[in-house]
């Protein structure tokens, strides 16, 4: 057994474990690090939600085998919020499925419409398992490199379904994006939705940030809202974000009927679905109040506000992001040569401050970090001011990394330079 199996062959190094592992080594020394990396939200759920998860427990009935499907309660409750929120009517029975996230969604759907070999378009960079829910069920991912939504992406489309062989049998649309922060528009969709027609495409939307968007941003709509969408669409959501409710591992894949039934058909062989007090306590979650909604919104908004100012007089210029729990934010000028994931751990080494190298998330994700919203504003300032520190003293850092990665070792007569640890 000294051969690595097929399909764990096919999954490149993790890039953000050497971000992760020197940040555990460095608390494991009592560091105090402040981590926006990982994109982990950390206000508490609302208490109605853990009232009514807490009260169903009590029934024993509720400890056995749940539906992999979701219990009819739930699915009507994400039926009623689609017509509440989007306008778009959708059938309980046929054309929604509760997931275990949208990550499992995602992932199993992928198993349920690849064939080896076959090509799926996928946006680079992304949140991984858009293009890794593909790999590991042996389809060929046709990278795209990220623009905002519009004419220049469409374009892009068309340039990866006449070029590819075989042609794609589906492009995955991520917006509001993880981890650029795009959104996308109704005008947009429509666009998306004819050229999938056209060109006989399964459109994969990923909707989890539908809730994070901020003042000034229109609030993000549904790629279903578009008529026909329901013909070649499935779209994902979660209660992870809009609910601060990532543990509980709740999402939904909704729309057409036919991708629909198929994700059915595999999660029936895989799970028996949540926990049924986790489904009773969703389904209160999208029946009750919406404030704490708006509760949730506010904070990221204040976060994010911070962020930009306290950075920016740092020395660091971050781009306020319209949505999402995420800032995608350029690497400071002096240390664009050296690479994300290089500025990543140097920043972290000096600094304190973890953050996701771009090239997480895809090759064309370099020159970027993802900054995750997810410390209160006293600890974002906190680490504004380490990053002032750091950035003050960037040439002596630089040239210490330098001198620590170019050394000059000897073979016989021969001199070899080591190439610079950490460039990806």
């Amino acid at each position: 057994m000294d051969e690595e199996f097929y399909r764990i062959k096919r999954l490149p190094p993790y890039v953000l474990d050497v971000v992760n592992r020197l940040r555990s080594k460095k608390r494991a020394e009592g560091c105090d690090v402040i981590d926006f990396g990982m994109g982990n939200p950390d206000m508490p759920t609302p208490k109605h939600i853990v009232d009514k998860l807490i009260e169903t427990v009590q029934n024993p009935r509720t400890h056995r085998y749940s539906s992999s499907r979701g219990i009819p309660g739930l699915r009507r409750a994400q039926a009623a919020y689609y017509e509440r929120r989007f306008g778009v009517t959708l059938n309980p029975e046929t054309e929604i499925i509760a997931t275990l996230g949208s990550k499992e969604g995602l992932a199993n759907l992928a198993q349920a419409i690849t064939a080896p070999g076959d090509v799926i378009i996928v946006p680079n960079p992304t949140y991984p398992i858009h293009a890794f829910g593909f790999i590991i069920c042996g389809g060929v991912i046709r990278n795209m490199p990220v623009v905002e939504p519009g004419e220049e992406f469409l374009r892009a489309v068309h340039r990866a379904i006449k070029h590819s062989v075989p042609k794609p049998i589906a492009l995955v649309l991520n917006y509001p994006s993880n981890p650029t922060a795009h959104v996308a528009d109704l005008d947009f969709y429509r666009e998306v939705v004819d050229l999938a027609k056209k060109n006989d495409l399964i459109l994969i939307s990923d909707l989890a940030y539908s809730e994070i968007y901020f003042k000034g941003t229109a609030p993000p709509p549904s790629l279903l809202q578009v008529p026909g969408a329901k013909d070649v669409a499935v779209e994902f959501t979660s209660l992870s974000k809009t609910f601060a409710m990532p543990g509980w591992r709740m999402g939904f894949a909704v729309g057409n009927e036919k991708l629909i039934s198929a994700l059915t058909r595999i999660k029936s062989y895989l799970d028996y679905g949540a926990f049924t007090p986790i489904q009773v306590a969703a389904t209160a979650a999208l029946n009750g109040p919406e404030d704490c909604i708006q509760d949730i919104r506010n904070v990221y908004q204040g976060r994010r506000d911070v962020l930009v100012e306290a950075m920016g007089r740092a020395g660091w210029d971050i781009p306020a992001p319209p949505a999402t729990m995420f800032a995608w934010a350029p690497i400071p000028e002096k240390f664009r040569e050296h690479g994300a994931l290089t500025f990543a751990t140097l920043l972290l080494e000096h600094a304190d401050v973890a953050v996701a190298p771009g090239v997480g998330f895809g090759e064309y994700g370099e020159g970027y970090v993802r900054v995750g919203l997810v410390e209160n504003e006293q600890r974002v300032r906190q680490a504004a001011a380490n990053v002032k520190r750091f950035m003050a003293n960037a040439d002596s850092i630089l040239a210490e990394y330098e001198r620590n990665t170019n050394v000059v070792t000897y073979a016989g007569s021969g001199a070899q330079e080591k190439g610079r640890a950490g460039q990806v």
